[in-house]
């Protein structure tokens, strides 16, 4: 397979980035996209040419760091699958594909591909954690009465990688559905009930802090998901953050 690569390139934050072209052959269709990544950076380092860089590690799908917008969309053409799960059979002979990083305010360029998303975790930290007594005897988190509903809804929510993919694909760079992912696997249990107003007043003080944009249900977001987080956990938010705000 015969392949043209137009991928973004930029030393850093400060400096102007541009889309270089690429040509590149010998490429299997099982093979991931990163690995034809990793064909093509073999390539430019025996000629002498510095390689991309990109973020990876897990290359099963665990960890979000391989997030890539490719031809416009982010981890690519297939659905619930990050980027190291796409496979080049989803590209035909002789096809032209446009490499980009993920593209917010929130998410400043480091270099080529690679975007800096410590804004996520600065996200969490102001609220994403429930506090639980240790001393003495504590009691065992399976003996406390859950409907299976709701923690099917909890697991669900916790399942968020904290790749970016939503705030990538949505036009006001919005991180409503990661944050409400974080709000919403305590929200639907009794062990987050405790922090449950200061949680989110504090995560989505947060959100507004790093610059993300604002929400306007447009779904591009549950749709780009790989782990099909779902819009109700916005919804979800909202009607915690009213409470929040209304109470005492």
């Amino acid at each position: 397979m015969k392949l043209t690569l137009k991928i973004w390139r930029q030393k850093s934050a400060d400096t102007k980035g541009r889309l270089e072209t690429y040509n590149i052959d010998g490429i299997e269709e099982d093979m991931s996209f990163l690995e034809m990544l990793d064909v093509l950076n073999d390539k430019l380092v025996n000629e002498g040419t510095e390689p991309v860089e990109f973020d990876h590690d897990c290359r099963e799908g665990i960890c979000g760091s391989c997030s890539l917008m490719i031809n416009g969309e982010p981890h690519g053409p297939d659905r619930k699958i990050t980027t190291c799960q796409l496979h080049m059979r989803r590209f035909n002979d002789g096809d032209t594909i446009v490499i980009e990083p993920f593209r917010a305010k929130a998410f400043p360029i480091i270099k080529d591909l690679i975007v800096d998303r410590t804004a996520f975790d600065r996200i969490q930290q102001a609220g994403g954690y429930i506090s639980v007594n240790t001393s003495g005897n504590t009691i065992d988190a399976n003996s406390i009465p859950i409907e299976k509903d709701k923690a099917d809804m909890s697991f669900n929510a916790a399942t968020c990688i904290g790749c970016g993919a939503c705030v990538a694909a949505c036009k006001n760079a919005s991180a409503m559905l990661f944050t409400s992912a974080k709000v919403s696997q305590f929200a639907l249990l009794p062990q987050g009930e405790v922090e449950a107003h200061e949680r989110v007043m504090n995560m989505v003080s947060q959100m507004d802090k790093e610059g993300f944009g604002n929400c306007t249900n447009t779904g591009a977001c549950e749709i780009e998901c790989p782990k099909g987080i779902s819009l109700e956990n916005i919804a979800r938010m909202n009607r915690e953050y009213l409470s929040a705000s209304t109470a005492g």
